[in-house]
């Protein structure tokens, strides 16, 4: 007694296949128009203003905090285990320093680890229902933190990964 094997039919092509090779073509040309040092750029441009703004309303001058900021970390922020008048510091310094450094692409990685931190405190301390924003802070901060600054960056210029 002989069995056969039988081969599967070969699938037939068909007008989805065209379709598929076009799209194809199209997102590997967007693919080398809008290449990763493009993101990164605008990815840490984007996100450094977010928190160079926010920073901007703590201070007046270079880096004074205002009265408003020390009261909105006293009564609205309440963030445990910081006393109030410190967190107003290290968030109006923070909301500087790091922008910065993602403007110039300078220790990247870093900035965007330390950015992902502050963004995670205010998730889980000061606006947790304020989630889907904060979720789209951490999607560009962890593109950074994964990708780094690219080659328009002075992490790249000074060979630092």
């Amino acid at each position: 007694m002989t069995t056969h094997l039988q081969t599967p039919a070969p699938i037939e092509s068909s007008s989805n296949d065209g379709l598929r090779a076009r799209w194809n073509a199209v997102a590997e040309r967007l693919t080398r128009i809008v290449s990763h040092d493009a993101l990164a750029l605008t990815t840490r441009v984007g996100v450094a203003a977010i928190f160079f703004y926010s920073g901007r309303t703590k201070v007046e001058g270079f880096l004074t905090l205002t009265d408003s900021a020390y009261e909105l970390f006293r009564t609205e922020y309440k963030l445990p285990f910081v006393p109030s008048d410190i967190a107003a510091h290290l968030a109006a310094y923070s909301e500087h320093l790091f922008p910065m450094l993602l403007v110039l692409g300078l220790f990247t990685r870093l900035s965007a680890l330390a950015l992902l931190g502050m963004t995670l405190v205010i998730q889980v301390f000061v606006y947790p229902d304020a989630w889907p924003t904060h979720l789209s802070w951490a999607a560009l901060l962890l593109y950074l933190v994964g990708r780094g600054g690219g080659r328009l960056s002075l992490d790249h210029a000074m060979g630092v990964r």
